[in-house]
């Protein structure tokens, strides 16, 4: 069903997101990290995609991957003005330095 919103609307961040987090729930993190990075592409201001993005890259052993991606959400949280994400992100970033 995600698929079909997506065909018709590729830039549907809740769609996107949500097949995401589909990928990621079932162990498929490259499908999973594959539709966040287009989601934070064509979306970079939807602040939940950077960091569910950062914890799949920790969950595949990719920590300085997951690093970045918590900076750039940590910017997007920034320009959001979310300052619970900022938070989250930032207690994740420490946890992985």
């Amino acid at each position: 069903m995600l698929n079909e919103l997506l065909a018709q609307n590729p830039n549907d961040a809740f769609a996107r997101y949500g097949l995401a987090m589909e990928y990621s729930k079932s162990g498929d993190l490259e499908r999973s990290l594959a539709e966040f990075d287009k989601l934070v592409a064509s979306n970079p201001d939807y602040t939940a995609g950077y960091f569910m993005a950062a914890q799949t890259l920790a969950r595949a052993n990719r920590t300085e991957d997951a690093k970045k991606m918590l900076t750039e959400g940590i910017s997007s949280a920034k320009r959001t003005r979310d300052a619970h994400a900022q938070s989250e992100m930032e207690a994740m970033l420490a946890e992985l330095e």
